[in-house]
């Protein structure tokens, strides 16, 4: 199940392995899930994406599907934030999916942030830890850093609180380090960073520091007090060295381990060992070039049948090839749903 793992994030086309990989977990989530088979009881072998069954987004906040298999060890239930019904979405994690899932997660942060390890910077408390047994959405991409970081430092003493930042844990690790990471939600990262009036001895060592900035989710927030994409980069690296830049990803509680940042000329690119489908909202069929609902998929999910998932999340599927230079499919994220929850966790 790791062979598509074995190659570069962004590689030639891998459509056929992908697809056998792809019927092999449908067959396994129908032989472990009593849930996924009763609706997704299609056992011919499909030709396209498109003919994959999905689930429904919106199903893991009223079922903790699991697929009970030999060899697989399930561990604990990771959760998204909220939504604004005050539901969570809930993923039961197994042992093997982690493995997985944190490969693949270190492959697509490495071909953005590049192999040399460094100090990670993470706006939140290290209380976010304590719960156990379950895992919050936040601090799990959080921690899909840590294979990149040299150390840790947790930065706020309160989760909620972005003024609660503990300058003394700052100040020590710049005055050990030229290059560091920085990780939080977006509407946290710029309360508790860009719009932080730092104190003077920290604004002193910050200068000329390589700091590259991982963010994710919250942009509603920053549209209430109107902060642009454009302003929200410009201030955050004001006064930094050249080689230091933002990284905006897009992902989902319900696809762990896939993560879609977006590259300098404005797109989402899809790795090999996962797939982008955008479906029309009123007839389910699949479309290029045109607005919406995205399916997501993955060869990473055994524990659960979240492998391939209908999202509340609008987008655009785009030909051709990107500037960058990425190969392989690429979309654009435009929103969301009308009237879909609010969800605590997307990056809209």
């Amino acid at each position: 199940m790791s062979s598509l793992l074995e190659v570069p994030p962004y590689t030639a086309d891998r459509r056929d392995e992908f697809l056998r990989q792809m019927h092999e977990l449908h067959r396994l989530h129908l032989d472990g899930c009593a849930s996924y088979r009763r609706f997704a009881d299609v056992t011919t072998d499909v030709s396209e994406s498109e003919d994959l069954p999905y689930v429904h987004v919106g199903l893991f906040k009223r079922v903790l599907l699991q697929t009970d298999s030999p060899g697989l060890t399930h561990e604990r239930v990771l959760k998204s934030s909220a939504t604004s019904s005050g539901v969570s979405s809930e993923i039961r994690l197994d042992k093997t999916s982690s493995e997985l899932q944190a490969a693949s997660t270190l492959a697509i942060f490495q071909d953005f942030l590049g192999r040399e390890p460094r100090p990670l910077l993470i706006l939140d408390s290290p209380r976010s830890l304590r719960t156990r047994g379950e895992m919050s959405a936040r601090i799990a991409a959080a921690l899909s850093l840590r294979p990149l970081a040299t150390e840790l430092s947790f930065l706020l003493d309160d989760a909620s609180d972005p003024g609660s930042m503990k300058w003394g844990a700052l100040e020590e690790v710049l005055e050990s380090s030229q290059r560091l990471m920085v990780y939080g939600f977006t509407w946290i990262l710029w309360q508790a960073w860009a719009e932080q009036r730092f104190p003077e001895s920290i604004r002193s060592l910050l200068l000329g520091k390589e700091v590259h900035f991982v963010h994710s989710g919250g942009w509603k927030k920053l549209e209430n007090v109107a902060v642009s994409r454009q302003q929200f980069e410009d201030t955050l690296l004001d006064g930094l060295a050249p080689g230091s830049k933002v990284i905006d990803y897009y992902g989902l509680v319900e696809q762990v381990g896939i993560i879609y940042p977006l590259c300098e000329h404005g797109y989402r690119h899809v790795p090999a060992w996962a797939d982008v489908l955008v479906r029309d909202p009123y007839s389910g069929e699949s479309v290029t070039d045109r607005v919406g609902q995205l399916q997501l998929m993955n060869v990473l999910a055994r524990g659960a049948p979240y492998h391939s998932v209908l999202t509340e999340d609008l987008g655009r599927v785009v030909s051709g090839t990107c500037e960058c230079g990425r190969p392989g499919k690429r979309f654009e994220l435009l929103g969301r749903v009308p009237k879909a929850e609010v969800r605590g966790c997307a990056n809209v």
